[in-house]
């Protein structure tokens, strides 16, 4: 995971100098609720897709197709549910090591899923991270995730997120899991669990007490950032700003927020990683 973070901050830098493409992701979608997914970025030597196929009733599949840059040719077919969980993390990570309080050490995490391990591991990462909160719905498995994560399971969503200073929201709902006057001034929070127009984790009175408002692609943000669509999120908005673009926390203060969508490009640049540690040791 801490190789990853600094691999997202490389291929930003990268992003941001021109010398990175990133892709959009688009979507088929079958009457049998089957849908196929695709995001592609390139970068260096390498570029390529990530293609994921989901069905609400029986699962997800997940694959990077990686190509030689110069020659086309390609390098590797790699399943990638776990390579996306950690990018996933990863790109918290690295947002979170721009725009958390530096001394922030209480992170509440709403959803107990594969994602949101993914997003503790990265706090610890990039902060000194002493308590880690955890609400679900189910409170079984927010118990399981608390016991496996050296975590606090709370009984509402409420009590995770009073006085926490980073916030994580990685869940699947269709509205709101938290309330803004729950924050913390100065809080940071990650919100990556919606990566689809109608669906929001944010509630609007929560992006207003935002002082600056980072997403991984303005482009493909108004194709599926629902926490900021479906929030009639005004896109001239002065606070909106792209994440390769961010280089330290305002001085301004305030809360700050990253809509995660997941990008192509970090699929393609993790990918390559793997990659040539696997060429090492083969």
């Amino acid at each position: 995971m801490a190789r990853a973070i600094e691999i997202l901050g490389e291929v930003f830098e990268e992003w941001r100098a021109g010398r990175a493409q990133n892709h959009a992701r688009r979507r088929l979608v079958l009457p049998t609720g089957a849908v196929l997914h695709s995001l592609a970025g390139a970068c260096g030597r390498y570029f390529g897709t990530k293609v994921y196929a989901t069905h609400p009733k029986h699962g997800a599949w997940f694959h990077v197709l990686l190509y030689d840059a110069g020659t086309a040719r390609p390098l590797a077919f790699i399943e990638a549910n776990l390579l996306g969980q950690i990018r996933t993390g990863a790109a918290s990570g690295h947002a979170t090591a721009l725009l958390a309080p530096p001394d922030a050490s209480v992170v509440a995490v709403i959803g107990s899923g594969f994602q949101a391990a993914s997003q503790v591991e990265a706090m610890r990462c990039v902060r000194s991270i002493r308590e880690v909160r955890v609400w679900s719905r189910d409170a079984a498995k927010r118990l399981q995730f608390a016991a496996e994560h050296n975590a606090l399971a709370t009984e509402t969503a409420e009590q995770a997120i009073r006085e926490a200073d980073i916030v994580v929201t990685a869940t699947s709902a269709k509205e709101p899991v938290f309330e803004a006057d729950w924050l913390k001034s100065g809080a940071h929070i990650n919100a990556m669990g919606s990566n689809q127009a109608a669906k929001r984790e944010l509630p609007r009175e929560a992006l207003d007490r935002c002082s600056i408002i980072a997403v991984d692609s303005i482009e493909q943000s108004k194709l599926e950032a629902g926490d900021l669509l479906a929030n009639g999120f005004d896109w001239a908005d002065p606070r909106l700003v792209e994440i390769k673009d961010v280089t330290s926390r305002p001085a301004t203060g305030g809360i700050t927020l990253f809509k995660s969508n997941g990008l192509g490009l970090e699929d393609v640049a993790v990918a390559a990683w793997f990659y040539e540690r696997y060429l090492e040791i083969s």
